[in-house]
Order: C-alpha cells, then structure tokens, then sequence
C-alpha cells in the first residue's frame, strides 16, 4: 500500500509554504481581529508576519445610536474589530438611558480578562458612525423615557438628541505602553485624603512596577459626579512630573475592570475615580525597536474673566454642597453687597439669557505627599449660586479667607475664537511632524497621529454648530480615528512638551479642571531610529 500522500496534496501543502512573505502579509492584514488572532497561532512563520502588521499603535472606535443596547454593542465591536487589532484597553461611554452595569457586562465579555476597561454614562458622545462613517456629535440634554422613537434625523442635523441611548466605543493598541485602570475606593471610614494618598501610590506602584520612572505618560481619569474632584486633581498635579498628560470628566458615572481581573468584571461599584494610566514599558524601550507614544493636549476655553480682582473674607462651608463667602476688593476693606453686586452683573447682559457665573480662585495650598510638601498655586473655578446680602453662593466648598479671585462669565465668542486657537495648535503640531519626517532617512517609518479624544463641556453647543468641538482635530487629522464625550467638567493637564494652550489664568496658578472648555488629547507615534 502506497504509504505516503498523493503527489497532489503535497504539492498544495509544500506550495503554500513557498508563498512569500509579502503575500502572507497582504492577505492577512485584511483579516478581522479575531482572525488575526488565530492565524497569529499558526506558524513562527505567520507569527512573525502578524507582528510586522501589527507593530505600530492603533485606535480604534465606532459610535452607535441603535436604541438597543445588544445591538448597539454589536455594532461597536463589529467595526473596531474588523482590522487587525490586539487591545490593550477600551473605554465605552454610553447614554443614561442605557443600563451602565448590562453595558459593561456585554464590553467586557468581548475583550480578553487582561484587557482594562471603563464603562461611562455620559452627556453626550462624538464618533464615527458604525454604520455610515459619518462624525457625528450627540449631546443629550434630558432623560425621557417617552422618547424612546424619536431617535430620527433630526438628531443627526441638529446634534441633539432626545433620547439617552447610545453608545461610543474606544480600542486601543499601544506597543511600549502598559495600561491598567486604578481605581479611588469612595471612603466609608477612612478619611478621603488617606484614600487619595494611596491612590496616588497606587499609580505610582503600577508605573514603577513596568517602567523607569515613578510618573506615568498619560492618565485618562473619569471621577464621579457626586464628588468635588479639585482637591483630587490639586494632588495629582503635586504628584506627577510635568510630561505627565492629564484629561478625562469629572462629571462621570462608571464601572470599571482591571487588566487580569475577570473575577471583579463589574463589582468596583464604590468608586470616587479611576484612572486608566499608561506607563512606558522599560522592556521595550527604543532599543527594541519600538518607537515612542506621545501624548499632546490642547484646550479651547469658554470662559471669560471680566471685574476688579476680589479677595474672600469670611467663608462659611455648609456641609459639602456650597459655600457663603464674603469679599471686598483687593488692597480695600469694604464688604461688598454680594447681592447687589450679582444684580449688577445681571443687568449688564441687557435682558439676554443669563450666563452661567464662575468665580475663578487662586489657592495657594500646602500640599502632601508621604513625606513630600510644597506649596503650590492652582486655579479652581466655583459656580455661582446666587446671593443673600453681603454673602456669594458658591457651589462647593475648599475656599478660604484671603483667597483672590476673578468673576468669569461662560461666552460664545470666546470658545469660538479659542477654538480657532485649538486649530492652529493642532496644525503647529502637523507641520513639526512633517517637518521631523522630511528629516529622516529613506528607510526610517514616518511620525504620525494615529488617535485623538476629546472631552467637551455638554452646554458648549446650545451656541454653536454642533460639529465645532471635532473642528481642530478632524480638519488638522482627517481620516485619523477620534472619539468623545460631553460632560459638564473637562479635566485637562499639558506637559512641557505638549501643544502649548493659551492660558489667561493669573499668575502662576495651573487649572486642571475647566467648565464650557474642550480638552482635545491628541496621540502621536514616533517610530524608533532602527526601525525599517
């Protein structure tokens, strides 16, 4: 009996070995993710193939409106997996009306145990399309459960949508990157402030744990929006270096997973905050031949500063919820008429429809570390309640006697025209990568942008187009993956070498938590010098 196989099939099995490299390659970057992932397993041979697709970071995202949360689901992961991909973390932000804990139920039985995710109820979301391709900006302003068929064009057109339901969904691959999601217990009798502190060693831990250094390259954070995160982001800022990039809302609703994590995939239900950190990996530095992940951030204000500078007198906390200050004019003694004064600001609108009213303080604060203190200027902004006599009504609490501060007015104009700023911040960073690639040699990969988030206040759009927020980044980067959410606190720190924002902040003083602002993170991939 003829032992061995027919001539036929070994010519099919040998011939397909012969097949070079490059078709391999071409045939099996057009596979879906998970395919890809399989074929990854066959041979060291397509192994070898598959890391050469996939050596350089990727960002993906879909947005979906299906008003069925399975399906909107379905749709998401349909199109961020349908290239070859292989997730370090995911963040999906989804409409209130949506269940938080069902969504990220279904998110994460779709990724790998090793995969951090975070869930987040939203305002509002920005992506692409799942099914179209088209950018779409969604904010919603009510939660009204009879709305549940009105989710026609209009919603597309006009940007506002009367029904909670939808969802956006970011995928990312970050090569030299490590990514876990740390999360900030919410306090039960521990005093906040130590469960800060460990937070912040936490990240630290994780950070020295896979990398050189003790401060992160980049923290997406999304804090509740039942807590006053300033304090927070004030140590933070103590904290980190300054190349360390900070933006996310402040004003969230989440649920959280860890990398490795599957037995906890929805349980972290007591949290204050979490931070996804991206720490760089030490064992895979440039000289593996894997390049550098940058991160830039730009802001577009909505602000206005205008009044004397006032500094607080007396300030009475009432609970955790507002504060009744008292101030005069800086260098003067006067008590002022908070009331009177609020009614005088009033009044200079001419009977338009009334701004919201910040105050913007300058704290200069004794800050603590372990054993690590300084003394450190931030800018805090407080919405302005009202007034009764002498007193100003101000939401939350932290200000103290001979605190300075501004009056600040929310204005069309002005985001308008630092929008315009954000642009040209954006377009300054293109034409410096083209101009470092028109330096590099022949056979070295080109710099490129291959992702951007946004973090946008939800009440920036009731005067404006509802595309102006995706402005920047999609005329600056189009065809490059972006993805967003409206919220009502945009955190955003820059580093020393990101696009620079311009800061009208007195002083010294850093903010890093803004109102009727967009936070524009921009993501930025510099292949190593070896790389061919």
């Amino acid at each position: 009996m003829e032992m061995n196989p027919p001539r036929n099939k070994m010519k099919r099995a040998s011939g397909f070995s012969l097949v070079s490299e490059d078709v391999i390659e071409n045939i099996l970057s057009r596979l879906p993710a998970l395919s890809f992932a399989s074929a990854a397993c066959v041979s060291k041979c397509w192994n070898k193939v598959c890391g050469r697709i996939l050596s350089r970071p990727k960002f993906a995202s879909a947005l979906s409106l299906n008003p069925s949360l399975h399906d909107a689901v379905n749709e998401v992961f349909e199109k961020v997996l349908s290239e070859p991909i292989s997730p370090h973390f995911a963040i999906a932000c989804i409409g209130k009306q949506f269940s938080l804990e069902v969504a990220h139920q279904l998110i994460t039985q779709k990724l790998g145990s090793k995969v951090p995710v975070i869930t987040n109820a939203a305002s509002g979301i920005i992506g692409a399309d799942a099914c179209s391709d088209e950018l779409k900006e969604i904010r919603w302003e009510s939660s009204d459960d009879d709305d549940d068929d009105d989710q026609d064009d209009e919603t597309d057109s006009q940007g506002d949508s009367l029904l909670d339901k939808g969802i956006v969904l970011v995928v990312g691959f970050v090569p030299g990157l490590k990514v876990d999601a740390i999360p900030l217990l919410r306090p039960k009798t521990v005093p906040q402030i130590a469960l800060v502190d460990k937070f912040l060693m936490d990240i630290s831990s994780f950070t020295a744990s896979v990398s050189d250094c003790l401060s992160p390259a980049g923290i997406i954070l999304f804090g509740d929006r039942n807590i006053d995160m300033k304090p927070i982001l004030a140590k933070m800022d103590f904290a980190m270096n300054e190349e360390t990039v900070i933006v996310g809302d402040a004003t969230g609703c989440f649920l959280c997973r860890r990398a490795d994590d599957s037995q906890n995939d929805h349980a972290d239900t007591n949290l204050d905050a979490v931070a996804l950190v991206f720490a760089r990996d030490k064992n895979k530095s440039d000289g593996a031949g894997i390049g550098e992940i940058q991160f830039h951030v730009t802001l577009s204000t909505g602000v206005m500063p205008f009044g004397p500078q006032l500094q607080a007198v007396c300030v009475i906390a009432k609970d955790t919820e507002c504060s009744w200050l008292t101030a005069r004019l800086q260098g003067q003694y006067e008590i002022l008429d908070g009331e009177g004064l609020l009614g005088d600001i009033s009044d200079q609108f001419n009977g338009e429809e009334s701004p919201d009213l910040y105050i913007g303080v300058v704290q200069q604060r004794e800050c603590c570390i372990g054993t690590e203190s300084s003394s450190r200027a931030s800018l805090a902004f407080y919405e302005v309640l009202g007034g009764d006599k002498e007193f100003f009504i101000i939401n939350g609490v932290g200000i103290k006697p001979g605190d300075s501060f501004l009056f600040y007015h929310s204005d069309s104009d002005t985001a308008s025209s630092s929008c315009g700023d954000a642009y040209r911040n954006l377009a300054n960073l293109k034409e410096e990568s083209k101009r470092k690639n028109c330096l590099r040699p022949r056979n070295v990969e080109e710099e490129e942008v291959f992702g951007g988030l946004i973090f946008s206040c939800v009440h920036r759009g009731e005067s404006f187009h509802h595309d102006t927020d995706s402005f920047p980044f999609r005329e600056n980067f189009p065809g490059v993956p972006l993805a967003g959410v409206f919220c009502g606190g945009e955190i955003g720190r820059g580093s020393s070498s990101s696009i620079s924002q311009e800061d009208d902040e007195e002083n010294s003083a850093r903010c890093c938590l803004h109102y009727h602002s967009t936070v524009y993170l921009v993501m930025s991939y510099v292949p190593a010098t070896s790389e061919r």
